[in-house]
């Protein structure tokens, strides 16, 4: 029995302080982790801050760029009939559309979506305005028209995507 409560008085203190050092190098560890884990956190937003803002940058002249306004304006005298400048109107927001693709990766589903909303309202606010018209007409004549069915029907594709795309700007990143 003697021998069963010496054997516990050494186990004991043993035990605890093993406990107490367990203890002490696991908090040790779960500290370093976490530090490791925001700098590494840290590191990721200072390399993609950047890249981000990029990408919503480059959207944003996108939305400009397509908005009926400057694509008439960019490529009017161009071609000579209606249908040529259907083309031509419609290629251009392609090609951009393309140009700019990968930055989705970057933003938010909603943006992409408004983005891609206010493409494919520009493209058929164009297939709108060209139905009525002959193809072999002046493509004068589809420019004043698209800006006649943008006015009457109060369409403005490229705005809308702008500001959401500049209010979650703020929202993130300011």
């Amino acid at each position: 029995m003697e021998l069963v409560a010496d054997l516990i008085k050494v186990l004991l203190p043993a035990g605890l302080v093993l406990w107490a050092m367990y203890l002490t190098v696991s908090s040790f560890i779960r500290k370093e982790i976490v530090e490791k884990e925001l700098n590494i956190k840290a590191e990721t937003t200072k390399t993609l801050l950047p890249i981000r803002l990029q990408a919503y940058e480059r959207m944003a002249l996108f939305l400009e760029r397509i908005s009926p306004n400057n694509l008439l304006i960019r490529l009017t005298g161009r071609v000579a009939t209606v249908a040529e400048f259907q083309q031509l109107m419609l290629v251009e927001i392609r090609e951009e559309f393309s140009h700019n693709l990968s930055q989705q990766v970057y933003m938010s589903d909603e943006a992409w979506l408004n983005i891609k909303n206010a493409m494919n309202e520009t493209v058929a606010l164009i297939n709108l305005s060209t139905k009525d018209l002959a193809p072999e007409a002046p493509a004068l004549e589809l420019s004043k028209r698209i800006l006649e069915v943008a006015i009457s029907k109060n369409i403005a594709p490229s705005d809308d995507a702008l500001k959401f795309i500049k209010q979650e700007m703020r929202d993130t990143f300011m």
